[in-house]
């Protein structure tokens, strides 16, 4: 039997390039609830959208790198909600989304949230299922939809784009509860 590796076991530096990108996006989110909010709507897609491409590489460089921290399994989501919640209530602001839509997904994504939580204490990790990767998405698709200054013809389709995510967040967090009472 051969000792440990201490160096295997160690947990990485949180100042790594996945918490960086994190860092960074969790401060530029007043910079794009701004941009929103004074109209500037292509500026306002363009850093959506960066802040967007943040979150999948940090996750895919975290792993890939074995730079996963506690930090990072923390402030992840935190960006992730804070972003999805600004680009909401900043829609709902200059009255192009209803409050209903943004109160439905709020209240599933903190409620799923606190959720996780709860099983966490219990001992129970929930992973992100491939359902919420899709609601993920569909968000992102619509919110960015939203932000573009489209032709009215097209507020048709990025309503629909909306309410196909609000009904897969609607599902996918009644299929996490429902998937839990089997455990």
């Amino acid at each position: 039997m051969t000792a440990p590796n201490p160096a295997e076991s160690a947990q990485p530096s949180n100042f790594n390039l996945p918490n960086v990108l994190t860092s960074l996006r969790i401060l530029v989110i007043p910079v794009f609830l701004w941009l929103l909010l004074t109209g500037q709507m292509w500026w306002a897609f363009g850093v959506f959208v960066a802040l967007m491409i943040t979150d999948k590489l940090d996750g895919d460089i975290a792993r890939a790198r074995n730079l996963v921290t506690d930090f990072g399994k923390i402030a992840d989501p935190i960006a992730d909600k804070a972003l999805i919640t600004a680009a909401l209530v900043g829609l709902n602001i200059i009255g192009v989304l209803p409050v209903w839509v943004t109160v439905v997904i709020l209240v599933r994504e903190f409620g799923i949230t606190l959720w996780r939580m709860v099983m966490l204490r219990r001992g129970l990790v929930v992973p992100a299922s491939k359902g919420g990767k899709i609601k993920t998405t569909l968000q992102a698709l619509a919110i960015g939809l939203y932000l573009l200054p489209l032709p009215e013809w097209m507020d048709l389709p990025t309503w629909i784009v909306m309410l196909a995510a609000v009904a897969v967040t609607v599902i996918t967090g009644v299929q996490y509860l429902w998937d839990s009472r089997k455990q």
